[in-house]
């Protein structure tokens, strides 16, 4: 026994049974229930795919519209089938989003305090309604332009087929990146009432935001003529004010800053 060590101290590096066992089990819940929330989310989205797939033609007939009577084709066996699944897929995920974040926002609710969880509610009707204002302005103000730049630029030297899974592929990144970048007001929004983002650090970073808006623009955008490339850095430039605009609104210093 080593006389130097008080009694009933561990050794160096040795952590108390008790306290050991308490941490794996803790660990072990978190685990359990984050698995069970994940097979309901991916219950959710298989059901909320299988009801977009009852209705797929009238899902197509919608993307179709902005393309103003294109004639879409398919050359390989298994590709309309595929895209099919694919669209079904999309439309469940952004069927069963409202359960998915629901789920999301109660396995991280023991760790917010009663105030965060009552923002939290309040933001979620905003989240739902930006991102469906992102891909209604997606939809009716970029798409238009763009497929027609698309299939008019070079139609003197040759006629367009396009495939179905190329067309929806671009149609549906388009509008989902649109529609995410559409929650910027409402983040921002939040995190300054949380106190964690401050109004004049957005401000601050004005120049740059501007340039990550038209390079955003770039990535989105399936054309490379500037005209449609404004139409998405505009809007992202305007929200990006609004966003410094709702901070400063709602902007409540943390509790250290208030006591200094």
């Amino acid at each position: 026994m080593n006389p130097h060590r008080p009694t009933g101290a561990l050794p160096s590096g040795e952590m108390p049974r008790e306290m050991s066992e308490d941490g794996k089990q803790s660990l072990l819940t978190h685990l359990l229930e984050l698995r069970q929330r994940l097979i309901k989310c991916v219950i959710a989205i298989a059901v909320a795919s299988v009801i977009a797939f009852i209705f797929y033609e009238w899902i197509f007939y919608i993307l179709k519209l902005p393309a103003d009577k294109l004639n879409l084709v398919f050359i390989e066996m298994t590709e309309m089938l595929g895209t099919i699944m694919r669209v079904c897929l999309i439309a469940g995920i952004i069927i069963a989003m409202p359960y998915l974040v629901f789920q999301g926002i109660m396995f991280v609710s023991p760790a917010l305090t009663p105030r965060e969880k009552k923002y939290v509610y309040i933001i979620l009707p905003w989240i739902a309604l930006m991102f469906t204002g992102g891909v209604a302005f997606g939809y009716f103000v970029l798409i238009p332009p763009a497929t027609r730049f698309l299939l008019s630029f070079g139609a003197d030297i040759a006629s367009p087929e396009i495939r179905v899974g190329n067309y929806i592929s671009v149609i549906a990144r388009l509008l989902l990146a649109i529609g995410i970048v559409f929650e910027m007001p409402v983040i921002t929004t939040f995190l300054a009432r949380l106190g964690v983002l401050k109004p004049h650090w957005l401000s601050d970073h004005r120049r740059t935001a501007i340039i990550v808006a038209f390079i955003l623009a770039a990535l989105i955008t399936p054309t490379f003529d500037p005209i449609n490339q404004c139409l998405v850095a505009v809007p992202l430039i305007v929200l990006y004010e609004l966003s410094i605009w709702l901070a400063k609104l709602v902007y409540k210093k943390p509790m250290i800053e208030d006591t200094t």
